[in-house]
């Protein structure tokens, strides 16, 4: 079965029928192209209505109705001819260029563009007069102009169609880099905001089961001592992270964000959540001044360790180890491995996942687990200890060049 022809354009139906009726108004008024022809000027209503009828088909079949059409206004030359007729044909060659495959849009004015040139030095061949310059003249009006015209026409739409598709992927990448954005805000958002209160909620959770849990006076007020503290001090980190929240001004003075220099309060703060924890930092102060993304990645995983040795942990000693290279932080965190003897709050494992992220983001590496306990000072209760360990690398460009004695 053939396929059937599309539905011709509306546009197209218009061209069609105004052509036609033109067409007849200028045969009915007599107003003929040519005389003294073999066929009378009925004929001429063969071509005309040909032409109309491949007008139909000009955006569908632009190639097939240019075909059609140069041989109906060949055909017109043995009649007495019609105007119409031809600015139909002009108007097929612009569509068959416009709406045509592109090597066709390529091949078309360079084949009008030789037969203009063809047809000019033949008939000034034959008539030897330079008034056959005008027959030149004709056929390029008639086939080279409006190919040319098509290419331009198609050109400017192409450019115009490539622009547009530019705007939409670049709209597409905005929206992208957007979403992304949000999403990586979002994230850094809930890293801050878990590791900021969660050792003090945690130490609150542990120190109330024991409170609750004990008939003693003194553990009493000792627990609600360590549990008014981190209170406050959480309120505080919360207040701190709203406060960044909604201030959304550019001019806003910078927040301090936490640094190494600030360890010494944080393992105190975690021995008097009742951690037996150990600091040691082989830096000196002749090392380089760390970048700040540095510091508060290795401060946020420290703080994370010691909420988990707090929460999972077995009794038992925790040491934090820090170690300064020229192009490296590397930091470590071993607590005991086995199940607490004492209250316990719940994990839900974002923790781990956070300081992963943070390590990733400055391109380090990270890894954590139980490990066999080769320190003499003890492990878990099945003689294994969980070690947190992360290499932070630093860019070169963030250090001081006259920085001396730093390891490589």
């Amino acid at each position: 079965m053939a396929p059937s022809l599309p539905r011709p354009h509306r546009v197209d139906v218009q061209i069609s029928v105004g052509s036609t009726l033109a067409g007849l108004a200028f045969w009915g008024l007599g107003l003929h192209m040519q005389t003294d022809r073999l066929l009378g000027a009925a004929w001429a209503l063969i071509p005309l209505f040909v032409l109309a009828g491949l007008e139909l088909l000009r955006r569908s079949r632009p190639q097939t109705a240019l075909v059609i059409g140069t041989l109906a206004l060949v055909a017109d030359q043995f009649t007495a001819g019609n105007l119409v007729s031809v600015m139909m044909f002009t108007d097929i060659m612009y569509a068959a260029v416009v709406y045509g495959t592109p090597s066709a849009a390529r091949r078309i004015p360079v084949t009008t563009g030789m037969i203009t040139v063809a047809v000019t030095i033949g008939f000034l061949a034959w008539f030897r007069d330079p008034e056959a310059i005008l027959v030149g003249v004709v056929t390029g009006l008639v086939s080279f102009a409006p190919a040319t015209t098509g290419v331009l026409v198609r050109t400017h739409r192409e450019a115009a169609g490539a622009a547009r598709l530019r705007a939409e992927q670049t709209a597409l990448l905005a929206e992208m880099d957007r979403v992304q954005a949000i999403t990586a805000e979002r994230a850094r958002m809930a890293r801050e905001l878990h590791d900021m209160v969660a050792n003090h909620l945690s130490a609150i959770a542990i120190h109330s089961t024991a409170a609750l849990s004990l008939d003693d006076p003194k553990t009493t007020r000792d627990a609600l001592a360590v549990i008014r503290e981190n209170s406050v001090e959480g309120l505080a980190e919360m207040r701190r992270l709203i406060g960044i929240l909604r201030d959304s001004s550019d001019d806003r003075e910078p927040t301090a964000s936490p640094t190494l220099d600030g360890l010494t309060a944080l393992v105190g703060n975690a021995r008097t959540n009742g951690l037996d924890v150990t600091l040691d930092d082989t830096r000196t102060p002749d090392d380089s001044k760390l970048p700040a993304p540095v510091e508060l990645a290795a401060y946020r995983i420290i703080q994370e360790s010691l909420t988990n040795a707090l929460k999972h942990a077995s009794p038992g000693p925790v040491t934090v180890t820090l170690t300064q290279r020229r192009l490296a932080l590397e930091v470590g965190v071993t607590s005991p491995y086995g199940s607490p003897s004492g209250p316990r709050a719940p994990g839900s494992g974002a923790g781990l996942v956070g300081m992963r992220e943070r390590v990733e983001l400055l391109g380090g590496a990270f890894e954590s687990g139980p490990e066999s306990n080769a320190s003499p000072r003890g492990g878990g209760s099945d003689g294994k200890v969980w070690v947190v360990r992360a290499t932070l690398p630093v860019d070169p460009l963030d250090l001081d060049p006259s920085d001396e004695g730093v390891t490589e």
